[in-house]
């Protein structure tokens, strides 16, 4: 499955703002961007990037995925503080 391909299907499933694909082959790291998880524990935003991977996951096209979620606000700061200076 292509980058594109994830990014459109988080967004699509999910309704995040923003979310950025990184990787190739079976190894993808995923930013999530939402307001959604301001009120999820770590676990619980977890488990809710994954749950539309499932089915990709099981047919083995993904291997190992890395996920990281904040807040609009959260990502904003992100962004700030790691921008190249």
């Amino acid at each position: 499955m292509e980058n594109q391909q994830i990014e459109a299907l988080l967004k699509d499933s999910l309704g995040l703002n923003e979310v950025h694909v990184t990787g190739d082959g079976s190894h993808f790291q995923i930013i999530a961007i939402s307001d959604q998880f301001a009120e999820m524990s770590r676990l619980k935003k977890q488990q809710f990037v994954y749950a539309p991977l499932a089915s990709v996951i099981a047919e083995g096209s993904m291997h190992a995925v890395s996920i990281k979620t904040f807040t609009v606000s959260q990502w904003k700061r992100e962004k700030l503080f790691n921008m190249p200076q």
